[in-house]
């Protein structure tokens, strides 16, 4: 048995315990963040803003089916899909046959579902979304070539960058880079000059980025998220943008030094609030939320006040805290040893030494 099949076959049984304790008789997975985990990297994606896809997962006590339909049955066959599963396919025109066969096949009982019908299917209990969130050796080998992969391309694309472009020009390069690679751009911000100290979330615009810019990439490999943010400068960035950046990577390594087995979410946040304050930015922490744990998702979750959950061995997390016109993120997971391995790291861009980890620090170009 292939690396993958034996992944598929350790999550079947991870769902097949959720089904014993909550006595149900199916579970379906229909997000592209769930099939993706169940799948061991499989993709129903086909509309890349689409939080559903093409296909589902569906396991029952004895057996494990894709659903689909004609038009997309044989592509995932021959290229998303490990031997684990059957397949079971629908006219295209008849979605109501599917319905009927997960009656049929869950015997009419309970089924569980990662975003359920109201009143027909019930949440996932809590222990599946925890295994999600935790990655087996082979999810985190695929992790690192995605983010290997995400990194080279805003490595390529910002040293090729010129204030000419427009933001549109960047934002568009910078999808083309993370295509060529395999990836899926799921999100690619860009601010240039202007927009960069007025907007947090800086969608593409028509205007030249002129003498700085910050992108912002959000790329899916194999169902798997890495987060990163860099800054190009041409010429010499001014002292007042070099402070914030100082500024704004020290209050990140408080945060990472937070991220060890067993601290909360809240913690971290807790942490950030203290370090902004301490920098005299007592307002930062509500003008942006900070990141949290990733994975299936940009953000498996957002680190608030209320955040309970706790930090794991093999979880990858992804914090981005800010200034106006200055931010920081990488996506990192937290060893056994309880360091942190940066996904996203790469050698081909200047970086600083902040307490011990390698931090990029904007690009300068002549």
């Amino acid at each position: 048995m292939n690396d993958l099949n034996q992944e598929v076959s350790a999550k079947l049984e991870l769902i097949r315990n959720a089904l014993t304790e909550t006595a149900a008789q199916g579970v379906r997975f229909k997000g592209t963040d769930w099939f993706a985990w169940a799948t061991a990297g499989g993709s129903n994606t086909v509309l890349l803003t689409a939080e559903t896809g093409v296909a589902e997962v569906l396991v029952t006590l004895e057996n494990a089916w894709i659903l689909t339909d004609e038009i997309e049955a044989q592509r995932l066959k021959d290229e998303e899909i490990s031997d684990n599963f059957q397949f079971q396919i629908n006219p295209w025109a008849d979605a109501e046959a599917r319905e009927s066969f997960v009656k049929e096949a869950t015997n009419g009982g309970k089924v569980l579902c990662d975003r359920p019908i109201p009143h027909i299917e019930k949440r996932l209990p809590p222990s599946l979304p925890n295994h999600k969130r935790v990655l087996m050796s082979s999810e985190l080998e695929r992790y690192r070539e995605v983010g290997r992969k995400a990194s080279a391309a805003m490595t390529e694309v910002l040293k090729a960058a010129k204030p000419s472009w427009t933001e549109y020009q960047l934002a568009g390069a910078g999808a083309e880079a993370l295509w060529a690679r395999g990836l899926h751009p799921a999100l690619t911000l860009v601010a240039g000059e202007r927009r960069l100290p007025l907007y947090r979330h800086a969608t593409p615009s028509s205007e030249q980025i002129g003498h700085q810019a910050m992108m912002v990439f959000c790329a899916r490999g194999y169902g798997l998220y890495a987060n990163l943010t860099r800054f190009v400068c041409f010429g010499a960035m001014g002292d007042e943008y070099k402070k914030l950046h100082q500024d704004i990577q020290q209050i990140e390594a408080l945060a990472l030094n937070l991220c060890q087995p067993g601290t909360s979410l809240n913690s971290v946040y807790d942490g950030l609030k203290q370090a902004y304050e301490e920098y005299g930015y007592a307002n930062a922490i509500r003008e942006h939320h900070q990141g949290g744990t990733t994975g299936y998702l940009a953000r498996e979750i957002v680190a608030n006040p209320t955040t309970t959950d706790t930090l794991a061995e093999n979880m990858a997390v992804a914090w981005n805290p800010s200034l106006p016109g200055a931010k920081i993120e990488d996506t990192f997971v937290i060893l056994a040893d309880g360091k942190l391995e940066n996904l996203t790291f790469e050698p081909n861009w200047p970086s600083i030494e902040i307490d011990g980890r390698l931090r990029p620090l904007p690009l300068e170009m002549g």
